[in-house]
């Protein structure tokens, strides 16, 4: 299978952004890729630096903005996976992946994690997704789909896996501010690689993680604003790098091999060993005996 990851920033308005999007689509498909991942809230800034009730506005063209990708992958027959600002009710919004299979919605998937951080208010804006974590079945196989702050939650990922998913798939908006030491930017990209890495080896799943560039400045004024860090990647099973991005806006592509999940998990029979009988402290929030 081969996957294309496109790594972009925000191009001052959707329409240009998108204009540049479907330009990168059109090199993928080019050099056949059979599985498209585009970033976190790919179609716009990320607005949850501040809270602002008239952002939700980004949401109102939900609808439009769901069909246009679906026609997409029918266009290009392909596989999307369009990460959209979903609008489900008057007050009711979700942080939503949605994976398009040549013109049909396969499924989707809807933000469960859902951080409240300094420049990361998204508890303001995302209800907690409601859907479980339930992979994808598409034409090219079954897709766990998670969404950024899932990424660092090894129960989703084993969740996934368990479930039957093939490969977990990450669209991602992460990155450092610039008021931050050489050292602590260096630690926190090295942990987000890292955390990820391990679900692709504990799970013996391929892993593709597709996260924004550039410098977004936060318009409140509350803070300087977030540069977000790129470095997209797809890790093999064994948590191998199998391509990995920069700083800047690039186009990915890497093969993959599904096939090697089973021989992975013959030697390395995590999933066999597990002890069901004894994880029942992991329903707890906090173990305080």
């Amino acid at each position: 299978m081969k996957v294309a990851l496109i790594q972009q920033k925000y191009r001052h308005t959707k329409e240009e952004t998108v204009e540049h999007t479907l330009a990168q689509i059109e090199k993928a498909v080019a050099q056949r890729a059979d599985l498209i991942v585009l970033q976190e809230l790919h179609q716009g800034p990320y607005f949850c630096q501040y809270e602002d009730p008239a952002l939700f506005d980004l949401a109102e063209d939900f609808e439009t903005d769901r069909e246009f990708w679906q026609n997409v992958s029918k266009e290009y027959g392909i596989v999307i996976v369009a990460s959209l600002f979903e609008r489900r009710a008057p007050g009711l919004y979700h942080n939503s992946a949605f994976v398009f299979d040549k013109g049909r919605c396969a499924g989707f998937y809807r933000k469960m994690h859902i951080p409240d951080d300094p420049g990361f208010y998204e508890k303001f804006y995302f209800a907690p997704g409601d859907r479980g974590f339930e992979p994808i079945d598409t034409s090219i196989g079954r897709l766990g789909v998670l969404i950024c702050w899932d990424q660092w939650f090894p129960e989703a990922a084993r969740i996934m896996a368990l479930k039957g998913a093939q490969i977990l798939i990450y669209p991602t908006a992460i990155g450092w501010f610039d008021e931050d030491s050489q050292e602590e930017k260096e630690r926190q990209l090295e942990s987000w690689i890292t955390i990820q890495r391990s679900h692709a080896i504990a799970n013996a799943l391929p892993v593709i993680t597709v996260n924004r560039v550039g410098f977004e400045k936060d318009p409140s004024g509350g803070l300087n604003g977030i540069r977000f860090w790129g470095n997209s990647f797809v890790a093999g099973v064994q948590g191998e790098i199998l391509c990995r991005g920069g700083l800047e806006e690039e186009l990915l592509i890497a093969q993959i091999d599904p096939k090697r999940t089973e021989n992975q998990r013959r030697i390395w029979p995590f999933l066999r060993d597990r002890r069901v009988d004894a994880y029942e402290d992991l329903l707890k929030r906090f173990c305080d005996d």
